[in-house]
């Protein structure tokens, strides 16, 4: 929210309010009402998705790019779990003036627009690395895009986190780091992750990082 105009931003002041969300706090279940929007300022959120026989799948991620809730400009309801996977400070905004502000058809507008549009993205390309890359391709795939969002080395990421953020069993989470750690690309104990060589850990990458990556940077440099 910060790149909108000084007018625009001021008269969303009042309706904003500081608040921190801590590590594994559910923000939303599918299918909640939506009543408030959440822009991070730091921190990570995870948008998950579940299937009918209660199986999670992380669909996307949002950090200080874009926000929470937005989808209350289509519908009331939300599609999607939201999970906190890192103690996230952020700026909470009630629906029904977020809409308001939305319908002005400003810089708002088009942000919320602009950025659902890479949201999509991200979810669509996600699911394509899931489905037909390497597990240790999508697991460096997600660790950059985690460290992308955190901005550092040193990532506090469990077995169970990683699993259910790309939907694999936790012994297949194990074989994957195990294999990364032999090749110098991380150090992996205990839950937590420090990468040791990002530019490998880039370059053995999918596609699919790379794509991200690319249309998040264009959406926040337009």
């Amino acid at each position: 929210m910060g790149s909108l105009p000084q007018e625009e931003f001021a008269r969303l002041v009042p309706y904003l309010e500081p608040i921190e969300l801590k590590k594994g706090e559910i923000v939303y279940l599918t299918g909640d009402d939506i009543e408030y929007a959440y822009f991070p300022e730091d921190g990570l959120l995870s948008l998950v998705s579940t299937t009918e026989t209660g199986s999670p799948m992380e669909v996307a991620m949002v950090g200080n790019e874009g926000g929470v809730g937005l989808p209350v400009i289509l519908t009331d309801h939300m599609p999607y779990e939201v999970t906190v996977q890192v103690t996230t400070k952020a700026l909470k905004i009630r629906a029904k003036e977020l809409r308001e502000e939305f319908d002005k058809g400003q810089a708002l507008h088009e942000f919320m627009l602009r950025y659902l549009s890479v949201l999509i993205a991200q979810v669509s390309q996600g699911s394509i690395c899931n489905r037909f890359h390497f597990r240790e391709q999508a697991l460096r795939r997600w660790l950059l895009t985690v460290q992308d969002r955190v901005n550092s080395n040193s990532l506090n990421l469990t077995q169970e986190i990683i699993s259910n953020a790309l939907g694999i069993p936790r012994t297949a989470v194990t074989k994957a780091a195990a294999t990364m750690q032999r090749d110098g690309l991380i150090r992996y104990h205990r839950g937590k992750i420090i990468i040791l060589d990002r530019a490998r850990l880039e370059a053995d990458s999918c596609e699919c990082y790379r794509i991200i990556r690319d249309q998040l940077r264009h959406f926040l440099n337009k």
